[in-house]
């Protein structure tokens, strides 16, 4: 979610109050609170800063992540990147390299974009 928050160079306050509010709520992460996330965002933010950083943050997630939660950990970034209302250019890259990452298909990329994006909508 930070990676997908961060990957056009800014973190909106609305994308960090979605995080917060799916950490918060979601059973993805029962059982963590609000430092835990915190100090999770600190260490994502420290790799993404180093050469090479977005790669390796997903092949971190990639490799801590199985079944399911694959599918989960791609529909809260595309969450995350849909919060702003206007998915940028470098968010939809970082979505395809997550997507690559996690081995998950064309179909259910573009489905669960289409989700996040129909939830944000106004109008």
């Amino acid at each position: 979610m930070v990676a997908a928050a961060a990957a056009d160079r800014t973190i909106a306050q609305i994308e960090i109050e979605r995080m917060h509010s799916m950490v918060r709520e979601l059973p993805a992460f029962r059982g963590v609170d609000d430092a835990w996330f915190g100090r999770e965002a600190q260490a994502c933010g420290k790799l993404l800063s180093r050469p090479d950083g977005v790669n390796k943050v997903v092949r971190l997630i990639g490799e801590a992540l199985i079944g399911e939660l694959r599918e989960t950990a791609y529909a809260l970034a595309a969450e995350v990147a849909a919060s702003d209302l206007a998915l940028q250019a470098d968010e939809k890259s970082f979505l395809d390299l997550l997507g690559d990452g996690l081995r998950l298909d064309e179909l259910t990329r573009a489905a669960l974009q289409r989700t996040a994006r129909v939830r944000h909508r106004s109008t």
